[in-house]
């Protein structure tokens, strides 16, 4: 006699059967939830291949790590820090489309002097691969770009602000000095009660002491901050001394290199700083080129072997001797300096694409280029100087604004993470 068995009722028998012991058969560990936050969750599979990121990135450093527990939880927090500003960054509809990653991917490849194949196989052999790099690239980019929407809104800098900056003394002698950092935060909530706020100060003099003591800084950033950086030691970059929250502003200045503040109370917590390393400025060079161009763009009516060849027609006519700027104001599509006969005027060399740099910086001054192709099209130029002027009164100004930018970012940021994660629902399964 034949049993006809429901598919559902032969599935939950054979989930049955694996688990029981009536059978020798290995029992494979399955992928479960680990965290539920707000309207996701974070799996374990996600928290072990970031566990190991970490390790691998520590043990290339030559650091210590710290104990399995401390670790995992340091990874699970800042997963579940991550996953809060993607959740919030999909509600607000930001995005990243696969140009920009791919773009990402590549400069990480560049930077190492690596190109794509090679770049592959040296992931594979450190077990990683390029779809996880991928998707932890998007995941940044989306994190910055929700950060710079909700912070950045807030932070305003007026032209009063940065002469007065620039007017202080702090402003004067903090524009040509640059720190590098690490800090270690101790997180401190807004309402929170006095024996909760008692907790964290007694935490932070507990690492200070230690500091003190000689323990190492990276590695109790790791098992004790909870900064948005503690994962990579603490360190959180090159700063100037007036980026910083007073009073650290202050306490910075007589610091040497490897000294760490004492913990000092901010909004967002107690911090201690440390100095990894110092850098002085000078005036400020800028280089320049005066450069005139004719761009020739590809249109409905005008194909891609169109436009090759009347550039190479153009270029021809210039050589047997006709007016650069005279066929620039004829034939040249660029509205901002076709009139002015293709003159760029003198031109910051980094605010241009690369393809039109490269053949700009090459260029001997007076020569012109043979044809060759941008992303906005085909260029013939010429190179008529080259200059250092020094740009110090207008760096200096700018410079006033991202570090009064940056200091205000970084106050609002500490503060912005810690209500976001106070006021999301988690629950872990640790």
């Amino acid at each position: 006699m034949k049993i006809k068995v429901s598919n559902f009722w032969l599935v939950l028998f054979s989930v049955l059967v694996v688990f029981s012991g009536f059978t020798s058969a290995q029992v494979k560990s399955l992928d479960r939830v680990i965290a539920i936050v707000d309207d996701d969750v974070i799996m374990k599979s996600q928290l072990d291949s970031r566990v190991e990121e970490v390790v691998q990135t520590v043990s290339k450093r030559g650091g210590d790590l710290p104990p399995q527990d401390v670790l995992v939880k340091q990874v699970l927090d800042r997963l579940i820090v991550e996953d809060l500003q993607i959740q919030l960054a999909n509600r607000y509809g930001i995005t990243a489309d696969d140009e920009e990653v791919n773009q990402a991917v590549a400069d990480v490849a560049k930077r190492n002097n690596l190109n794509m194949d090679q770049f592959k196989k040296v992931l594979q052999n450190e077990g990683l691969s390029l779809t996880a790099l991928r998707d932890q690239i998007r995941r940044e980019i989306l994190i910055n770009r929700v950060r710079q929407r909700v912070i950045g809104e807030k932070i305003r800098i007026t032209d009063q602000e940065v002469k007065n900056f620039l007017n202080s003394e702090i402003g004067k002698a903090q524009l040509s000095e640059e720190y590098y950092l690490a800090s270690i935060l101790v997180p401190v909530s807004q309402g929170s009660s006095y024996a909760e706020i008692q907790k964290a100060e007694q935490k932070a003099t507990d690492i200070y002491r230690q500091l003190e003591n000689g323990a190492d800084f990276a590695k109790l950033a790791m098992t004790s901050s909870s900064g948005d950086k503690a994962l990579e030691g603490g360190e959180i970059g090159w700063r100037q001394a007036a980026q910083l929250p007073p009073p650290f502003d202050q306490l910075i200045h007589g610091l040497k290199v490897g000294d760490f503040t004492q913990p000092v109370s901010t909004p967002g917590g107690l911090i201690i700083l440390k100095v990894m390393d110092k850098r002085g400025g000078a005036a400020h060079l800028q280089d320049e080129t005066s450069v005139r161009h004719i761009l020739l763009k590809p249109s409905q009516i005008r194909s891609e072997e169109d436009t090759k060849k009347l550039a190479d027609r153009l270029y021809q006519r210039i050589m047997a001797g006709e007016d650069f700027a005279q066929l620039a104001k004829s034939f040249s599509d660029d509205p901002g300096s076709a009139h002015r006969g293709g003159s760029l005027n003198w031109i910051d060399p980094s605010t241009l694409v690369p393809e039109f740099r490269k053949v700009m910086d090459e260029l001997p001054v007076g020569q012109i280029s043979q044809p060759f192709k941008s992303r906005y099209g085909w260029h013939i130029l010429q190179v008529e100087g080259r200059r250092s002027t020094d740009n110090s009164a207008e760096y200096r100004k700018q410079q006033a604004m991202n570090i009064l930018y940056g200091r205000k970012y970084d106050q609002e940021l500490q503060i912005w993470l810690q209500q976001l994660r106070d006021e999301a629902y988690v629950e872990t399964k640790l």
